[in-house]
């Protein structure tokens, strides 16, 4: 964790109250230098050498890290207190105090696995295609896949083959290539090369693909997919690009896990009867399939968007970059530092990493920056920034949250869970923003919210579940029950007695154990905070008696077991042991007793009314036993031996 503070005010272009950002940061803040990355570079190389330091400066991350290396001392961390808040207007100190205080967390590192690439590259496409090869073949082993074997160049540098693709799967470093029909080049002889047999079936290998044909794309989401590059042939410069970035592809690459799976608390699925299926539907590389009772997750297909997590009920699927408590971490420090340093008002900005910090320096460095009291948060995955995420800032200390929405950014995610987290708050707090230039970005910024919320700060601790049910009891302490959007991952499961036979197949099947029995009494209990509304028991209902009702309890009454449905047992009629239904038993003597085979008779039809070990008994000591065997064989002696013997 850094000590240190380093600050600069670009010569004097922000204003940097540094005993307000030190008492309230709890750094130790370094003069106030104005050219620290000119003619200040010797003083910069001092405090960097005392290690443990943060530099307040992001555009010029580059140079110090050069210089730290020049030094051979620890690189320093970066934080930017100028386009995010010293070029702004407004009193910016409390802002510049909670950034800094942000940056000096300490953030675990997430896993990652090594992804090999030898530089085996296929090319599809026509004459375009060729040209590439032609560019790529002294840094890639390069194939190009043809339509038309007239259009196969005599240049050996590359190999060619004709047919047509079926399908794609994998990633950087492990593509695995089907084709419908494939035939090779019969290198020799005089005149154009002619073609081998033509195979059907064929498969190969590759480590990066170039998608030159102008059709549709080969996979889902294609602009995640490492590893395989696509362009327009008509446009030159767009092939270049694509020419110049699948260049680069070989080595060996860390590849982030983007996502941890618990497939134990998994509610995909039960008894081959489908339940939740959230994260399938909205992954956008497809990276997710179905593996019976919960998904599979393709670390190598995996982009990290964090959509899944974001849409998970169970939490079996979390974002593992940073791990969501870190998240939490980050927005109680903001949001208490800000505080600490006399800061009202306070608002959440959240954007990604790329889009929304170019817009944020454009709008600081071309226009009126961002508002004194609208803090910016990084995250890794937008889209990963759920309602619980939201739900948490609202009620930390943030009296409105704004999500800058990237372009390449899962909108409809981001879009339901901004609903989602209205409904929670009960108040449009939540606002999504995608302006079209950094002018109107600041214009959106400025302009006052439709709604903001204010409530004693809580510290968002737990799971994502546990945070929102926490925070919309601060939000909303005077509701007992909150009516949520469609398909939301709370509420109630409501049972039509007159239908339920309370043959508790709902409860064995239940993943979350929201359904559960009596052991003593025939009962169908319920506990509202634990059901994830999958669905599931809707599904396995024979009476079709089970539906779902979206929505939260914040009583207690969410953490007991209330009994949904119960009737009277039935005592058997031979030792009085309570073991069924009475209504059910009663039905089925009804329905079986004199009018089937195995209960034509008065004393067949009174087991149906017996318990499991009454039954047993009256079968065995019945006229029919289905239990009776045949006549045992008489024990063989000597005198069976001996009367066959001739001496005797």
């Amino acid at each position: 964790m850094a000590n240190t503070l380093i600050l600069c005010d670009c010569l004097g272009t922000q204003n940097i109250d540094a005993n307000k950002v030190a008492n309230a940061s709890g750094l130790t803040c370094s003069k106030l230098y104005s050219n620290l990355c000119g003619t200040q570079i010797d003083s910069a190389a001092k405090e960097i050498s005392q290690g443990d330091t943060i530099i307040a400066c992001q555009q010029e991350r580059q140079r110090f890290e050069e210089l730290a290396e020049e030094l051979e001392t620890d690189t320093p961390g970066f934080v930017d207190l100028r386009d995010r808040a010293g070029w702004g207007e407004g009193d910016t100190t409390p802002k510049m105090a909670a950034l800094a205080a942000e940056a000096a967390l300490s953030v675990q590192a997430g896993r990652s696995i090594d992804v090999i690439s030898e530089g085996t590259c296929m090319i599809i496409g026509g004459a375009v295609a060729i040209d590439a090869a032609r560019d790529l073949c002294d840094t890639l082993a390069v194939t190009v896949l043809l339509a038309d074997g007239a259009e196969i160049p005599t240049d050996r540098r590359f190999d060619c083959v004709v047919g047509t693709l079926r399908s794609a799967a994998g990633a950087l470093g492990g593509f695995t290539l089907k084709f419908e029909t494939l035939q090779q080049v019969i290198v020799g002889g005089r005149g154009a090369f002619e073609l081998g047999d033509q195979l059907a079936g064929a498969a190969s290998e590759c480590d990066v693909i170039l998608d030159l044909s102008g059709g549709t794309a080969m996979f889902p989401a294609p602009e995640k997919r490492e590893g395989y590059f696509r362009a327009d042939p008509t446009h030159p410069s767009a092939v270049a690009k694509a020419v110049f970035a699948a260049s680069q592809m070989t080595g060996t690459f860390e590849k982030p896990l983007y996502v941890r799976l618990e497939p134990s608390i998994c509610a995909h699925s039960r008894a081959e009867q489908p339940a939740c299926s959230n994260c399938l539907n909205v992954c956008p590389t497809g990276a997710i399939t179905s593996a019976g009772e919960h998904v599979a997750i393709d670390p190598m297909v995996c982009a990290g968007c964090g959509s899944c997590s974001a849409v998970c009920p169970s939490g079996a699927i979390s974002y593992d970059v940073h791990p969501v408590d870190t998240l939490f971490r980050r927005l109680t420090t903001l949001a208490s530092t800000y505080r600490k340093a006399g800061g009202q008002n306070a608002r959440l900005l959240v954007h990604d990493q790329k889009y929304g910090t170019e817009m944020i320096a454009l709008a600081a460095r071309f226009g009126r920056g961002l508002p004194s009291n609208v803090i910016p948060i990084e995250v890794d995955a937008l889209s990963g920034f759920g309602h619980a995420e939201m739900m948490a800032a609202l009620s930390c200390g943030f009296e409105h949250v704004d999500i800058l929405v990237s372009p390449r950014a899962e909108f409809d995610v981001i879009e339901g869970q901004a609903t989602l987290a209205k409904s929670l708050a009960g108040a449009d707090a939540v606002r999504l923003l995608q302006p079209v230039d950094p002018d109107a970005f600041s214009d959106l910024l400025y302009q006052p919210p439709l709604a903001c919320l204010t409530c004693a700060p809580i510290l968002p601790m737990g799971t994502r579940r546990q945070v929102t049910r926490l925070a919309a009891k601060a939000l909303q302490p005077d509701t007992d029950i909150l009516e949520l959007p469609e398909n939301a991952p709370y509420g109630a499961v409501l049972v039509d007695t007159n239908a339920c036979t309370l043959c508790l197949s709902c409860v064995s099947l239940c993943p979350s154990g929201a359904l559960g029995d009596n052991s003593d009494l025939p009962q169908l209990r319920f506990q509202e905070d634990a059901c994830l509304q999958c669905g599931l028991c809707a599904n396995i209902c024979p009476e079709n008696a089970i539906t779902l009702k979206p929505q939260m309890d914040l009583t207690d009454a969410a953490f007991t077991q209330r009994v949904m449905h119960e009737e009277e047992p039935f005592p058997c009629i031979e030792c009085g042991t309570l073991f069924g239904v009475k209504s059910t038993v009663e039905k089925i003597t009804e329905k079986l007793a004199g009018k089937h085979a195995m209960f034509a008779s008065s004393s067949a039809a009174k087991m149906i009314q017996m318990c499991d070990n009454c039954r047993i008994q009256a079968q065995y000591h019945s006229t029919n036993n289905p239990f009776e065997g045949g006549a045992r064989p008489r024990v063989r002696t000597s005198d069976d031996y001996l009367s066959k013997r001739k001496d005797h």
